[in-house]
């Protein structure tokens, strides 16, 4: 899939093609996921989907995808790791993976997030080594919703330079996390900034209001 098969699928199918999209990152799409989620938050800012619906989607096919992962390293179990490792660029996603969870245990699972094929990877190895279904949703869920949160909304930002500067974070990986979680950052610092604005603005008018009366 390209990027404008991809933007074809969406203009056809709607949030469902953002579902599956994610959902099937797990076998490799040859879209980053990091592209397919700022694209979702892109195609809101254009009016082409809702943002609350589209972000809902996007959510859900980010977690479903790697719980797939999670069941069938549970399940499943080695062979088919072994059958991944025979591919260089999965094989080295496996190899930081294993590292990743023997020096951080659980934690592994948020870091890996930010981390690309490995974030598919790490749920398959926890799910081998029995991890809880309740301790990995609440962590890989958690972190889920906070990573897709903030690439869909630099995707809404940056509208229709999604792809490129989704490719560019893909690349670069954690040098350049900064990026979405200090716009996400400054959203909220504005957010509140208006709230409380709105909030003076309410009280001087009913201090007006009693004067007058």
């Amino acid at each position: 899939m390209t990027y404008d098969t991809l933007m074809l699928w969406i203009g056809q199918f709607g949030y469902l093609a953002l579902f599956f999209a994610l959902w099937l990152g797990i076998v490799g799409m040859p879209i980053p996921d990091e592209v397919v989620v700022m694209t979702g938050g892109a195609v809101t800012a254009s009016g082409l989907l809702h943002p609350v619906p589209a972000f809902l989607v996007t959510y859900l096919g980010v977690v479903s995808g790697l719980s797939l992962g999670y069941v069938l390293g549970r399940y499943a179990g080695t062979p088919v790791l072994e059958r991944l490792r025979k591919k260089k660029k999965i094989d080295k996603a496996i190899e930081l993976s294993e590292r990743l969870n023997q020096k951080y245990g659980s934690l592994a699972l948020v870091i890996s997030y930010f981390f690309p094929v490995v974030r598919h990877v790490l749920p398959y190895l926890v799910g081998m080594n029995k991890m809880s279904f309740r301790r990995y949703a609440l962590l890989s869920y958690t972190t889920g919703f906070v990573w897709t949160f903030a690439f869909f909304f630099i995707g809404r930002l940056t509208a229709g330079h999604a792809q490129e500067i989704g490719m560019l974070i893909y690349s670069y990986g954690l040098k350049l996390l900064w990026i979405p979680l200090l716009l996400v950052a400054a959203w909220i610092v504005f957010k509140l900034a208006q709230r409380k604005k709105w909030q003076e603005g309410e009280s001087i008018g009913a201090g007006e209001q009693r004067i007058g009366s």
